[in-house]
């Protein structure tokens, strides 16, 4: 798929989505025959909210499959498997409304991340144990007074004997409170008008003395996010992953992983499949309705395969991950708007669609912060059209 800017100059190119193979369907079928066994007893709640429920159990039962870590290699607990076969087990985890939330940060972004930055050692003790569903991480980039503008980060870290001082807050922190590990992005030198320069990355045991977890509840009544206070908790000097001041181009190749996969536009999909099942197939206007939604998934579907076999290349994917999460979030955010006035007042009972409706609904609006607001996509994507 190319693109075009103003004046037609040709700017970036998405791969259409290649041919799976009859291997890759094959995993799929054995995915689908798991999950029809062990997803059914789960709520219609949490299977509407899918990467976002947790269940360190599931996650372990995923890593005994070999489902955690596919593509690393062997020696560290990988598979050694394609990107595109791990893509397609992430794509029945959330048609299935699996809760995969206790292992999906670790195993999208956190673990590739130490393999490409970590120390060997770093690497033989953490990576083993999040293939098998053990670990579980966070992600430590938002804060109060900065939001998501990362260029922006005021929390520091200071070198002292032994180790790293940290000092600051992070927010918005997905299952902190649960998790066992954060990679944080901290400030070595200089301060936050310095923007790029002085960010680094590290590894942190979030049962470290001076680390303080406080857990926000949403309007909905979920506790998912977390306020992160660090009042000089001191880490090990070998926690810093990659290099020190490099963490703006580490953190800008980990946002990749997160922007492109296939939850940008299945976060919604058991609301869809709800809506589905419910509908009345003699009304024209429900039909059309639900027709241009599936339209819009299955492109949305085959730009995110592109991406995904672009990664398995180990092509730049920066802008073509930033397009795909935009569309796909204001796609996904369409969806239970759409429903509403599709079924209006018949969302007032107590069935499965009126439940993951509920839920959808409260969960669409933080959908453009994960991973980048909207505004900051969009100026990514404006200056390559410009560049």
């Amino acid at each position: 798929m190319r693109f075009y800017c103003a004046k037609n100059f040709p700017v970036k190119v998405i791969a259409l989505a290649p041919p799976l193979g009859e291997d890759i369907e094959q995993l799929r079928k054995d995915v689908r025959t798991f999950l029809a066994e062990h997803v059914p007893q789960y709520s219609a709640e949490i299977r509407a909210a899918s990467w976002m429920s947790y269940d360190r159990a599931f996650s372990r039962s995923m890593g005994a499959r070999g489902w955690i870590g596919m593509t690393w290699p062997k020696q560290y607990g990988g598979h050694e498997r394609s990107s595109l076969e791990r893509y397609v087990v992430l794509e029945e985890l959330l048609a299935a409304g699996a809760p995969s939330g206790a292992h999906w940060v670790a195993d999208r972004q956190s673990g590739p991340l130490i393999l490409r930055c970590g120390t060997e050692e770093m690497k033989q003790s953490i990576l083993p144990r999040i293939a098998c569903g053990e670990l579980t991480f966070c992600i430590g980039m938002s804060e109060p007074e900065v939001g998501s503008d990362l260029a922006s980060v005021q929390a520091r870290a200071e070198r002292v004997a032994g180790g790293w001082k940290l000092s600051g807050t992070k927010l918005w922190t997905t299952f902190a409170h649960q998790a066992d590990y954060m990679i944080g992005l901290f400030r070595t030198s200089g301060t936050s008008t310095d923007k790029h320069k002085g960010l680094s990355q590290f590894v942190i045991d979030l049962h470290t003395p001076g680390i303080e977890i406080r857990t926000i509840r949403e309007l909905g009544g979920h506790d998912n996010f977390n306020e992160v206070v660090f009042r000089d908790a001191v880490i090990r000097e070998d926690s810093l992953l990659g290099d020190e001041g490099g963490g703006w181009s580490q953190v800008v190749s980990e946002l990749a992983l997160e922007r492109s996969g296939p939850e940008r536009y299945l976060s919604s999909f058991r609301l869809l499949v709800e809506a589905i099942g419910a509908a009345d197939r003699g009304d024209s206007r429900v039909t059309t309705e639900l027709g241009i939604m599936y339209a819009e998934l299955v492109t949305l579907r085959q730009m995110s395969l592109g991406v995904a076999a672009m990664l398995g290349e180990g092509k730049d994917t920066g802008i073509a991950a930033a397009v795909v999460k935009d569309l796909g979030v204001t796609f996904e955010q369409r969806i239970p708007h759409a429903i509403h006035d599709m079924f209006g007042r018949e969302l007032l009972g107590t069935d499965d669609l009126t439940r993951v409706q509920a839920v959808t609904t409260e969960m669409a609006p933080g959908f453009s912060l994960r991973g980048g607001t909207r505004e900051i996509l969009r100026s990514l994507i404006g200056r390559e059209l410009l560049r």
